[in-house]
């Protein structure tokens, strides 16, 4: 059975959200995105199929045009804290598994976060890399090369743990160096291909981007 892909609401459309929404589309992640501004809601609907024009951040209005369904919802609204205040309980009230918000100041930032919210600043955290943590959840961080080559730290895949690094099939089948791994707080970098993998490693990886997405949802 093919695996269900993943599904991400966006709340507010702003050069964030829509960057964001972006990023997503083109990483093959389903998007329904709202906004108050038709002009911005119609420059999403020219990546995505689900994108609407409203102010109404009830929770019922929400469930109707189908955040109940999203895996993970950003709230992405920033001028209007109460807006923001407002969209971040309706969406936890949803019963999103996952609910991030944006924090436009320290103090936005603990209120969201005493809501629940996982709470991000965009002032640090660009759009792209929080892409990339949506994509999947055992990305630790990364850092892109180019178009095509990025280094990743990775949670070690379960299936790894017991063997050594020579017996994985990380180059054989994905493609990708292992470069590093992380070891109770500790980076180790001569890499020993007798090394036995114990949980709690971290893997840090160096590969061609397609593969690397691939490896991640290693079990």
């Amino acid at each position: 059975m093919a695996k269900k892909k993943k599904t991400v609401g966006i709340i507010g459309l702003g050069k964030f959200g829509m960057y964001l929404a972006t990023e997503l589309v083109a990483s093959g992640i389903n998007i329904v995105c709202l906004d108050k501004d038709e002009r911005k809601v119609k420059r999403a609907l020219e990546i995505c199929d689900y994108a609407f024009v409203t102010e109404d951040l009830s929770v019922s209005h929400l469930k109707d045009i189908g955040y109940k369904e999203c895996d993970v919802i950003v709230v992405c609204i920033g001028d209007q804290m109460d807006s923001a205040i407002f969209a971040t309980m309706n969406s936890l009230e949803l019963g999103c598994e996952k609910v991030i918000a944006l924090g436009y100041s320290e103090e936005s930032g603990k209120v969201l976060e005493k809501l629940g919210a996982q709470v991000i600043y965009p002032y640090k955290d660009s759009a792209s890399h929080l892409c990339k943590n949506i994509l999947s959840n055992n990305v630790l961080d990364f850092i892109s090369l180019n178009d095509e080559v990025e280094i990743c730290e990775v949670k070690l895949p379960g299936s790894y743990i017991g063997m050594r690094i020579k017996d994985t099939d990380a180059r054989s089948k994905f493609g990708i160096n292992i470069i590093a791994i992380e070891k109770q707080g500790k980076i180790i970098t001569r890499i020993d291909p007798e090394y036995t993998f114990v949980s709690g490693d971290a893997l840090v990886v160096l590969g061609e981007k397609k593969m690397l997405r691939k490896f991640e949802q290693k079990k």
